[in-house]
C-alpha cells in the first residue's frame, strides 16, 4: 500500500513530504495507522546533524495509531486497537531486559542502528528504493510496519492526539524523577528545560511531593508553562547567572536534584554544580555525538554528588506508561495541557520551526 511520509534525506535538509510504499506486515509485526507523531527535539538533533542515523529514513519516534492488520502470531494488539509505539524495540531476552531496563537492551540497539526491522529490511520503499527507520517506529508515516514486541494497546479514552505524548516526553520526565533521581517528598529539585519532556519533569517531581520545585529557562512563555505544570519557583537563565539563582532560592545550599532536559555542556555542568552535597543531577537532554561535559573531580568523592543519565525513564516502560495512564484517569496527570499545537503532516517543518523558537509546550503532526 502507498503512504504519506515525512523523509529525511540529508542532515541539515528539510524534511520531504513522499509517498512510500509499505507492505504488509509478516509474522510478529503489526500495520499500524499512524493518528499522531509527536515534535521532539530527539528528531531536530537528527535533521541539524548533531545525532547520527542512517539515512534515507523517515523520522518520528514519538506517536500514536490504530491496529490497521496484524501478521501471523501475533496477539497481544488486533486491529481496531490503540496502540502507543516503543521506540526502545527490546528483545526480552537479553541482560538488560532482564535487569528490568529494556531501553538499554542490545540487541534492540543493534537494529535501531540499522534501521531496520528485526526480520529484515525497513518497511519502506521509495521509488524502489529501501527508505531506513528511525527509532524503530517512524511515525512520521501514514502507515507503519511495526514489531508487536514494541507496541503497548492503551485505552480507547485518550484522545490520540494526547496519547502520542506519553511515549516519549511524559514517561522520560517520570522516569527521570522517579526512576533515575528518585525524588523523595520533602526535597528540592531544579530542572533545566521546560520544553516537552522538562515540563513532565516538573509535574512529576510535584507529584513526588517535592518542596520545591525550580524551574530554569531562558524564555519568559516555557516559565509560564512550568508554573502551570508545578514549579513553584522559576529562574530566566538569561536574567544572571541560573546556578546562582538557583541556590539564592534554596539559602544558599543548592539542590537535592537537578535535572537537565536541554542537552548542552554548558547546561548539564549548571544542573552539577546547582546541587547541595549528595545531590543528583540526571541527564536527560541529548547532546550532539562528540560532545563533552567537564565537571571537578573532587567534588565527586568531597561532597559525594552524582552525576548520571537517564534513557526512556531508565525502567520499565511498558510498565510505567500504564502507570502514566492511571495517574491520568485519576485526574493527576496533566496530558491536555501540555498539547499547545497541532499540524497537519504537510506542515512538519513549520513545526519544528515552531519548536526550534520555544513557542510550544508540545506540538504533534496529524495523518490523514
Amino acid at each position: 500500500m502507498k503512504a504519506k511520509a515525512a523523509v529525511l534525506f540529508e542532515p541539515r535538509q528539510k524534511l520531504q513530504i513522499c509517498e512510500v510504499e509499505v507492505p504488509a506486515p509478516r509474522a510478529g509485526e503489526v500495520l499500524v495507522h499512524m493518528a499522531a507523531g509527536g515534535v521532539c527535539h530527539s528528531d531536530l538533533h537528527v535533521m541539524k546533524g548533531d545525532l547520527s542515523a542512517p539515512l534515507p529514513a523517515i523520522l518520528g519516534h514519538e506517536g500514536s495509531g490504530i491496529v490497521a492488520d496484524a501478521g501471523l502470531g501475533v496477539t497481544t494488539v488486533k486491529p481496531g486497537d490503540h496502540v502507543l509505539p516503543l521506540w526502545r524495540l527490546s528483545c526480552g531476552e537479553c541482560e538488560f531486559c532482564g535487569r528490568g531496563r529494556p531501553a538499554l537492551c542490545t540487541a534492540g540497539f543493534e537494529i535501531r542502528q540499522k534501521g531496520t526491522l528485526p526480520l529484515g529490511g525497513t518497511g519502506f520503499r521509495l521509488n524502489g528504493t529501501e527508505i531506513k527507520r528511525f527509532g524503530g517506529v517512524s511515525t512520521f508515516a501514514q502507515y507503519s510496519v511495526i514489531p508487536e514486541k514494541a507496541l503497548l494497546k492503551i485505552p480507547e479514552s485518550i484522545p490520540l492526539d494526547q496519547a502520542a505524548l506519553l511515549g516519549c516526553a511524559v514517561i522520560t520526565g517520570f522516569g527521570a524523577v522517579v526512576n533515575a533521581a528518585k525524588v523523595a517528598p520533602g526535597r528540592t529539585v531544579a530542572v533545566f528545560g521546560a520544553g516537552g519532556i522538562g515540563l513532565n519533569a516538573i509535574q512529576c517531581a510535584a507529584l513526588a511531593g517535592a518542596e520545591k520545585v525550580i524551574a530554569v529557562d531562558l524564555k519568559d512563555n516555557k516559565l509560564a508553562y512550568a508554573r502551570q505544570f508545578g514549579a513553584t519557583h522559576t529562574v530566566n537563565a538569561s536574567a544572571g547567572d541560573p546556578v546562582e539563582q538557583v541556590k539564592a532560592l534554596t539559602g544558599g545550599r543548592g539542590v537535592d536534584y537537578a535535572i537537565e532536559a536541554v542537552g548542552l555542556p554548558v547546561t548539564i555542568r549548571q544542573a552539577y554544580d546547582a546541587l547541595a552535597k549528595c545531590g543528583v543531577a540526571v541527564v536527560i537532554g541529548i547532546t550532539a555525538n562528540k560532545a563533552e561535559v567537564s565537571i571537578p573531580a573532587l567534588s565527586l568523592s568531597w561532597e559525594e554528588k552524582i552525576l548520571t543519565g537517564t534513557l526512556y525513564g531508565s525502567g520499565h516502560f511498558r510498565q510505567d506508561i500504564l502507570k502514566l495512564v492511571d495517574l491520568l484517569n485519576a485526574g493527576k496527570l496533566k496530558l491536555g495541557e501540555l498539547l499547545t499545537r497541532t499540524y497537519p503532516i504537510d506542515q512538519i517543518n513549520e513545526a519544528y520551526d515552531a519548536l526550534e523558537r520555544g513557542e510550544v509546550a508540545r506540538s504533534v503532526v496529524l495523518h490523514g
